[in-house]
């Protein structure tokens, strides 16, 4: 399994949500972050962004990453960046369970 750390304009997260629901993806984690990146010539300041995590399976992770890149695209400086990491283990809170495999059941994609 991947997870997925996609760091995104914040106008543009409604529209990477609805495309990956529609490829029943619905799990993630959203934060609201700053950070900038190495555009020259905007200055020091920090960049309000938005960041979505989603595990997936590795079977679908060009899928996603390719909804989640054609989604947030504007063409312009400042567009994001999409993370992508190896998942050894996760475990649930609630029943201790601990098998990565049955993270991803139920899902569409």
């Amino acid at each position: 399994m991947k997870k997925v750390e996609a760091i995104l304009r914040p106008e543009r997260f409604e529209r990477v949500r609805e495309d990956l629901e529609r490829i029943g993806i619905v799990a993630m984690t959203v934060t609201r972050v700053e950070g900038r990146g190495r555009q020259m010539g905007k200055g020091q300041s920090l960049r309000e962004k938005t960041k979505v995590e989603i595990v997936v399976e590795d079977e679908d992770l060009r899928r996603v990453v390719q909804y989640i890149a054609g989604a947030a695209k504007t063409g312009e400086q400042g567009d994001g960046r999409i993370f992508i990491l190896p998942v050894e283990e996760a475990v649930r809170i609630r029943t201790g369970e601990s098998s990565v495999r049955r993270m991803g059941e139920g899902k569409k994609a």
